[in-house]
């Protein structure tokens, strides 16, 4: 009985697919919508994000108060943290995370352009799949594309920003503090790589947030195309 109950969902569930992906494949003749006009509401929606939740990033505090994408410490530099902590170094701890995250705050400024481009790029077929797939399809769309172009342009920013904010100096002296300590083994980390890939997260979590509000609230579809177009998958 068991079995044939599985059998059964599943049969439903394959029909379900099935269906959705005729509704889409039929769409210039039946749906109203023609393949430019797919195509043309993913990017508006992935523009959207863009505008919306990246945008919130490159403000001041747009991750050190975010705690979705705050950027924290890594592993090895978390003895670092406590360590002053008990010695009464709190404040001097606090001020090397905010400094990570002013840097990434400053390096994200760079991504709209690379983004742009990449939405431009959206064909019939990618706004199909996009449409058949996950919540998050479209984000890792958009990550596939650009994630490489995006850390080599972060990657520089972030080590420019770390002087332009304060962070080298703070993290010198964070460091040097620390490994005065008796006891400690010193370190010595390459934290440009490290807030990079931190800030490339954050990027893609803030547009995914914004994917999926478009996906499951009809109030956050804006324009009349990203009504008809994100209908077909309610």
């Amino acid at each position: 009985m068991k079995r044939l109950f599985l059998f059964f969902l599943s049969f439903s569930i394959l029909t379900s697919c099935a269906e959705l992906q005729q509704v889409v494949e039929s769409l210039p003749q039946g749906g109203g919508l023609s393949n430019a006009d797919m195509a043309a509401g993913l990017r508006q929606a992935l523009d959207l994000g863009i505008d919306k939740q990246v945008t919130k990033l490159t403000k001041k505090d747009g991750f050190y108060k975010n705690e979705l994408v705050k950027i924290l410490l890594p592993k090895d530099l978390q003895k670092v943290d406590n360590a002053l902590r008990k010695i009464g170094l709190s404040s001097l701890a606090d001020s090397g995370i905010k400094a990570l995250n002013r840097a990434a705050e400053d390096a994200v400024k760079e991504a709209t352009p690379i983004f742009i481009n990449a939405v431009k790029d959206i064909t019939f077929n990618d706004a199909k799949n996009i449409l058949l797939g996950e919540d998050d399809a479209a984000t890792s769309y958009l990550t596939t594309k650009t994630q490489t172009e995006l850390y080599n342009k972060f990657k520089p920013v972030i080590d420019d920003s770390f002087g332009k904010v304060g962070a080298d100096q703070i993290w010198n002296n964070l460091i040097t503090k620390y490994n005065s300590l008796p006891l400690t083994n010193n370190v010595n980390p390459d934290l440009t790589d490290y807030v990079t890939t931190e800030a490339l997260k954050g990027v893609y979590t803030m547009i995914g947030i914004e994917e999926k509000e478009i996906r499951n609230k009809v109030s956050s579809r804006t324009t009349d195309l990203l009504k008809k177009v994100f209908a077909l998958q309610d």
